[in-house]
């Protein structure tokens, strides 16, 4: 007899058969896919009423450690300095607790033609200012934070680069910063300086995240890039009873590590305490930086700034020793490359890895894959590389006027592949890359199909646009075999792991825009049901109660 049985839905397996009207569960995995009327007898049953059934999604690139802050502001959706202030402002007025205003999720072109800088931020408050990008790679910090922080002519900093005046003086923004901040030297000074680093608060933006994510269908998540320091965190989760999503863990290579280090992670994850809720293996990496602050590799000259290309993070010879090790080292490798410089970077290292090693179907990973050159495009096909890309990256009200300028108009039709590489045969993982996009992957199957921003009145690069089954599939069994997870994930058949995800109605019925509409009703991992939109949330700090419990919602933003 099933434990669970779903009935009277739509059914999209991507196996055999593709689709079915049922699917049941014993012991935690998929034990019956067909009609209704054939169905076993079931202790439970739900009937779906015409409701779509997918696998879980598989969020390839989720920044757990992100998640919002509620002790910082939200520049999410302020486009312009005005508003930035106004909310800043308010923020401080509201708190006078804080010895630090936080703020997170700022856009580069809150001012026109420049970088922000401290004078953008004065007589807003007189204690310090710390502001992150959207991208979590620039900081912008007021005066009174450069002086906290000890910031003058010249001063060097572990969690990033301070930018200076013609004259010297700096002007209160930091590039390079997150993959500096997630060293143990940059981690350390954060913690030391900033509040919102602080071990506690970065325990609750985990646990904060984990409810949120069941609450969007989401039943693995990839966190991409834990420092060595902060391992101790998830297996916390894990420990408390906070996961309820799996969880794979990708562990943080600093640029300029040495073979010590490898040695260190390879100890980690061979002594991690795992299971099949949480596990640890692949290893972060960073070919370049990101294409806003025009610090991202390119192989022509940027638009707006004639006779710079960025550069990638290491020399490439050294770069490609480091990927080579990993591999060798059993690594599977999760590289962050932007611009088609970068981008090329990482596909030579993981070729000449192979070749070097004589390694096969490592499935090692290029991140966001943002500006690609054609040359380079069958290389992922052909290398077995997984492209890990988030399809609301590409929206026009996050790239006008950043992205757009930097990069050129030539080169637009770089941006974005998507449906480029699936047709080339590419393996293609979607992801949100929360919080630097909304965790809701209903979010990114808009975004897929449509290139357009969440208001719908602008788009660009329509060639990119992809068909919902193909954007599904990219999110759900294109991600279990990005992480060697094939046989047991991202997939309805017999014997996977029942994790699944009821939608609110078909969504092979729907308009794009009326995606946005739409929710996931129910969360199953492992056949228990984690997220059920039909019961009240449960606020932030209560542990999951188990089934039929709810966490948290799952806005768009």
């Amino acid at each position: 007899m099933l434990d669970l049985l779903l009935n009277n839905g739509v059914v999209r397996t991507f196996d055999a058969p593709g689709r079915a009207e049922a699917v049941g569960i014993a012991d935690g995995r998929i034990r019956y896919i067909g009609t209704t009327e054939d169905a076993p007898p079931a202790r439970r049953t739900i009937d779906l009423r015409g409701r779509l059934v997918t696998p879980g999604i598989i969020d390839s690139h989720n920044h757990l450690l992100l998640g919002f802050d509620p002790d910082a502001v939200s520049l999410e959706g302020a486009q312009d300095l005005t508003e930035v202030r106004r909310r800043i402002g308010a923020h401080a007025a509201a708190r006078p607790d804080l010895d630090w205003i936080c703020a997170e999720n700022a856009v580069y072109s809150v001012v026109t033609g420049r970088r922000p800088n401290a004078d953008d931020l004065r007589g807003l408050t007189d204690r310090p200012v710390f502001i992150t990008t959207y991208d979590q790679h620039s900081v912008w910090l007021n005066d009174a934070a450069l002086r906290k922080l000890g910031i003058d002519r010249g001063t060097r900093i572990p969690w990033g680069r301070p930018e200076f005046d013609d004259h010297g003086a700096p002007t209160g923004w930091v590039t390079d910063f997150y993959t500096s901040a997630m060293t143990r030297a940059g981690l350390a000074g954060l913690q030391r300086d900033i509040p919102m680093y602080s071990p506690d608060r970065r325990y609750r933006r985990i646990t904060s995240s984990l409810e949120m994510a069941t609450a969007c269908g989401i039943t693995t998540v990839v966190e991409p890039q834990v420092p060595l320091a902060e391992l101790d965190l998830m297996y916390r989760a894990r420990a408390e009873g906070r996961m309820h999503s799996r969880v794979i863990t990708a562990l943080f290579h600093p640029v300029g590590a040495d073979a010590a280090f490898r040695r260190d992670l390879r100890e980690a994850v061979d002594g991690a305490p795992v299971d099949d809720m949480l596990r640890l293996g692949p290893v972060k990496l960073y070919a370049d930086d990101v294409i806003e602050p025009h610090t991202a590799a390119m192989l022509a000259d940027y638009a707006n700034r004639p006779g710079h290309r960025g550069a990638p993070s290491l020399p490439p010879q050294e770069f490609t020793a480091m990927l080579t090790e990993l591999d060798r080292l059993g690594f599977q490798t999760h590289t962050h490359a932007t611009g088609d410089w970068g981008i090329r970077l990482a596909l030579d290292s993981i070729e000449h890895a192979a070749r070097v090693n004589g390694t096969t179907d490592r499935r090692h990973g290029i991140v966001h894959v943002e500006c690609l050159h054609s040359e380079d495009l069958p290389r992922f096909r052909d290398l077995g590389v997984v492209a890990a890309m988030q399809p609301r990256h590409c929206s026009p009200d996050l790239v006008a006027g950043t992205w757009m300028e930097n990069v050129g108009e030539d080169r637009w039709d770089r941006a974005w592949r998507f449906r480029s590489l699936a047709e080339s045969g590419a393996a293609l993982a979607f992801s949100s890359d929360w919080q630097v996009g909304e965790m809701d992957p209903l979010v990114g199957l808009y975004s897929a199909l449509t290139r357009s921003g969440l208001d719908g009145r602008t788009d660009w690069t329509p060639r990119e646009r992809m068909d919902l089954d193909s954007a599904l599939r990219a999110y759900t069994r294109g991600g279990a075999w990005a992480w060697h997870a094939e046989d047991d994930l991202g997939v309805i058949r017999p014997g996977a792991h029942a994790d699944l995800v009821v939608w609110s109605a078909d969504l092979y019925t729907l308009e794009p825009g009326d995606l946005l509409d739409q929710r996931a009703d129910l969360t199953l991992v492992g056949g228990e049901v984690v997220h059920d939109a039909a019961v009240a949330s449960v606020p932030a700090d209560v542990p999951f109660a188990g089934s039929g419990a709810a966490g948290h919602t799952c806005s768009h933003g």
